[in-house]
């Protein structure tokens, strides 16, 4: 593995220490280092996963979103296309906007997506662009990420998972606070969501590689929605605590940027050979919480990733 990333100052580096890797550069370098620009040439580069941007869907600064989430992929997608390299990078499901149009991946409808937010923006431009390039990499597939939760992510800050958020507020207070609904039709906690856990995520991006699936853009979901309700009550059953839920206003710089309801549609993929049968959310929640955050270390250390490689 050669990692394109920063360290920084959040406890990233405790994702990596149980990891082999070659190297890691920073992302500023990467086109400009020798050694590994050689390793293009060279062909010692077997694929490349692109999974690095900001994912915050609050930032407001569209030239750094832009910069970061645009510039950088299409230099990478480039380099991918000049050395014949297969490239997966990470789109999202925040480029479906409020959904009136749908959770389609049909490239046909791409461009009639409306984001609500600078980062869903970014992300559609991105695939945008890659839809009108002539020179491509042998494979090329943009993932649509829908709500992904699990170990390694305690380095987001805000960004984290609301099952990670609800883990710690349930040791501190004992509940679990969530947004209301601001939208007729939602009752509060009963927005919904399409959560996928991190390790299917995985295990499907490693297989749309390894099946050489054909190239394009795909929704990464389960295909099956539930509520932030459900999802809270999931994590106080696996930690054994009867629940109890808090809601409050949503900020209102939120609300007209809010998805309310989010569903992949997978037909793509489960016509695919990268798919795989998902488990339901509670046995995911389940996991999480037993095998990772009540646990002296909640990383997905070699221990816990030869166990799950055996599943």
């Amino acid at each position: 593995l050669l990692l394109v990333d920063h360290w920084g100052e959040e406890g990233k580096w405790r994702n990596l220490r149980d990891l082999n890797f070659l190297d890691i550069v920073p992302p500023e370098v990467f086109f400009s280092d020798p050694k590994t620009i050689g390793r293009f040439e060279n062909g010692d580069i077997e694929a490349v996963y692109h999974l690095g941007a900001c994912s915050s869907t609050t930032e407001t600064d569209v030239d750094f979103l832009w910069q970061n989430n645009v510039e950088f992929s299409k230099d990478l997608f480039d380099l991918c296309s000049d050395f014949n390299i297969p490239l997966l990078y990470a789109s999202s499901a925040a480029t479906y906007g409020d959904g009136e149009l749908g959770y389609s991946d049909s490239h046909e409808l791409i461009d009639q997506l409306a984001p609500l937010n600078p980062y869903g923006y970014s992300k559609q431009a991105f695939d945008q662009w890659v839809l009108k390039q002539q020179q491509t990499p042998p494979q090329w597939y943009g993932v649509k990420f829908f709500n992904v939760f699990g170990p390694n992510e305690y380095h987001k800050e805000s960004m984290t998972s609301v099952v990670f958020k609800a883990f710690q507020q349930i040791q501190d207070k004992g509940e679990v606070r969530l947004f209301k609904s601001h939208r007729d039709g939602f009752a509060d906690g009963e927005q919904i969501r399409d959560f996928i856990y991190v390790k299917d995520a995985v295990k499907v991006l490693i297989n749309l590689m390894e099946h050489k699936v054909g190239s394009g853009i795909y929704n990464l979901g389960t295909g099956k929605a539930r509520t932030f309700k459900d999802l809270v009550l999931a994590t106080f059953k696996a930690l054994g605590k009867d629940p109890k839920i808090v809601y409050y206003d949503m900020p209102e710089n939120l609300r007209d940027q809010y998805q309310y309801y989010t569903q992949a549609e997978m037909d793509k993929l489960q016509n695919s050979q990268a798919t795989l049968e998902f488990p339901p959310l509670e046995e995911s929640v389940k996991d999480y919480v037993q095998d990772h955050l009540m646990q002296k270390s909640p990383y997905l250390d070699k221990k816990v990733k030869d166990r799950y490689a055996k599943l």
